[in-house]
């Protein structure tokens, strides 16, 4: 790594800290309903009309079935809206009703908070689809996942109550006096830095060269010619014009980042110049993607009593998320071996000595990329402002990683901090049987029900995966989609079922995934990654909830220093990663190989 990017991954760090903190005192004070009168009473109508009230708690069984019942509706009313789309207002592209296939993956996904983007939003998506069905979701779907983190963490402070909360509260207080405040204030920041706003309809200008690209040739019937190979006969176009889309692009954009959702208004998400304009707002979004979640690690450590704890998770995921940055940087700035040894020209050889550029947007450079990369995966935001499909191997693996220890490193909100709760609780049990101790965290014992409910939560998403890659590479419509032969088309996929399963959204583009056959797999998968996990985690807060908080005596495991922060880091790394090995090393390790042998 070179000095700069020392620099920005310690600004970014500091700046980080400096926002999470006051934020998570904040979360804390939501979480346990310490709010000011006025705010009480504003929620209390909306309390009354849902039938239910802020005193009211529910067991885990409730809370579960409450919150599938709601995102359940969910899906079905953003299906509704994209089949309905050519008939809806708010639509001056006229753009047509969405497929059924394509329809339900982008419920699901915005829904699961995955926010996997099968389409071209500018070219599929009207405005009242975009605002009313994606953006309503990218806060809704933020505010489930953050829900679900404080249950768990009211199941580990509670003393034998045996209730956690209660769902429909838990979402209107995030909703109302988190997402949608910071939200406004951070649209408001980026339409400073040129991020668009408007209803305009799209805009044709002038260009100031005409370019040439190819169509394929219709016939006289007006369906495409074909030569005698079966190949499509393309024809040279001419154009002097462009046309622009317009939109609400700043207000999707923030809770796009902010709620960890990360689909975006344009296809080419934050590398768009009307997402992510400047270095600026690059780095301002960036750090949106970890606010939330690291603040999160701080109102833990003050529910739970005891703010060291927040502070040995908060410590586990930075050193990962650190290890991680300086693994991809190196691979990206040393760029592709054998340009140069295949004749490349010498002006190419001198700017791929500068690093891998190919796919990366020359306003951000290699270091904001790679940062970024980083950022987004291990947050399962999604978001992206470079191509992961043009990273090195080893550049483009270390995203897919950060993905398959299962969005912990920070993590989505709400899910990273669960997730990496679910790991202490093994670390603690593996801690327990090497000193033949009964484990304890937090005060409460760790039985045989929770291990159970532990190990489901970490295999659903690994089983997941796997499996929905070993379908997609057998079946002949998986295959199909490939568009690179070989290691990296395997690498396509894997990537595309780890970002599915772990509700991420990002892609490595060279995948056709817009067909019913990926429309349904990875539809299925976001669903089971999301929810496979989330019950299993509530039931696992209402027997927390349910159990006696002991004391802590001589013989308590300290769960705040630096033995247990390396002791949770392994158990990540060993049950996390190790199930993906074989996988990983199938593709980008081979492909790799194959690159530095000259290949």
């Amino acid at each position: 790594m070179i000095t700069t990017s020392w620099g920005l991954l310690a600004l970014y760090l500091v700046l980080l800290l400096l926002a999470a903190w006051p934020l998570g005192i904040w979360l804390a004070r939501l979480s346990s309903g310490s709010l000011p009168t006025w705010m009480l009473k504003v929620e209390a109508p909306l309390y009354r009309l849902a039938g239910t009230s802020a005193e009211r708690s529910m067991k885990w069984s409730e809370y579960a079935l409450a919150l599938l019942a709601f995102n359940i509706l969910g899906v079905a009313a953003v299906y509704l809206i994209q089949r309905l789309q050519g008939g809806l207002p708010l639509n001056p592209a006229g753009m047509a009703s969405v497929s059924a296939d394509s329809a339900f993956n982008t419920a699901v996904s915005f829904v699961t908070n995955t926010n996997w983007q099968g389409y071209s939003g500018e070219a599929t998506m009207s405005y009242l689809t975009q605002m009313l069905g994606l953006a309503v979701q990218n806060f809704l779907s933020a505010a489930t996942g953050i829900a679900v983190v404080f249950a768990l963490i009211r199941g580990f402070a509670a003393r034998s109550s045996g209730v956690i909360g209660n769902f429909w509260v838990d979402l209107t207080r995030i909703t109302t006096w988190l997402l949608v405040p910071i939200s406004l204030v951070f649209a408001v920041f980026l339409v400073g830095q040129g991020v668009i706003q408007n209803f305009d309809a799209y805009k044709d200008v002038s260009t100031l060269e005409a370019t040439t690209y190819q169509v394929a040739k219709n016939g006289p019937d007006g369906q495409s010619m074909k030569d005698e190979k079966g190949n499509p006969v393309m024809e040279d176009v001419k154009t002097a014009t462009q046309t622009l889309a317009m939109g609400p692009v700043a207000s999707q954009e923030a809770i796009k980042m902010l709620g960890t959702n990360g689909g975006g208004f344009f296809n080419a998400n934050s590398a768009h110049p009307y997402e992510n304009p400047t270095a600026l707002s690059n780095l301002l979004q960036m750090l949106a993607i970890f606010l939330i979640p690291a603040a999160l690690c701080f109102a833990f450590g003050r529910e739970v009593g005891d703010q060291r704890q927040g502070w040995a998770v908060l410590a586990a995921m930075t050193v990962m998320f650190v290890v991680a940055v300086v693994a991809i940087m190196p691979a990206e700035q040393a760029g592709n071996p054998l340009i140069g040894a295949l004749g490349v020209d010498q002006t190419q050889n001198a700017s791929q000595a500068g690093g891998n550029m190919e796919g990366k947007e020359t306003r951000f450079g290699i270091t904001a990329s790679s940062l970024f990369a980083v950022i987004t995966t291990a947050a399962s935001c999604g978001a992206v402002n470079a191509m992961h499909d043009s990273f090195t191997p080893l550049g483009g693996m270390v995203p897919m990683v950060m993905m398959q220890l299962g969005e912990v490193v920070f993590g989505g909100v709400g899910t990273g901090l669960y997730g990496m709760l679910i790991f202490a609780i093994l670390a603690v049990f593996i801690a327990g049987l090497m000193i033949g101790r009964t484990p304890e965290y937090l005060g409460k014992k760790i039985e045989s029900h929770e291990m159970k409910l532990t190990s489901i939560a970490i295999l659903v998403t690994p089983i997941v995966v796997l499996a929905g890659t070993a379908i997609a590479v057998l079946a002949g419509a998986g295959k199909a989609g490939i568009a690179n032969p070989g290691a990296h088309g395997f690498s396509e996929i894997l990537y595309a079922l780890s970002s599915a399963a772990n509700n991420n959204g990002s892609a490595f583009a060279g995948l056709s995934a817009n067909t019913p056959f990926y429309n349904t797999l990875l539809g299925v998968a976001m669903w089971l990654g999301r929810f496979g996990v989330i019950v299993p985690v509530l039931a696992i807060a209402g027997a927390l909830a349910a159990k006696k908080r002991l004391p802590v005596t001589t013989g308590t495991m300290p769960t705040h220093g630096p033995l247990f922060v390396t002791l949770l880091i392994g158990t990540v790394l060993l049950v996390g990663l190790l199930n993906y090995v074989p996988a990983l090393a199938l593709g980008p390790m081979v492909e790799h190989l194959m690159l530095w042998a000259g290949r």
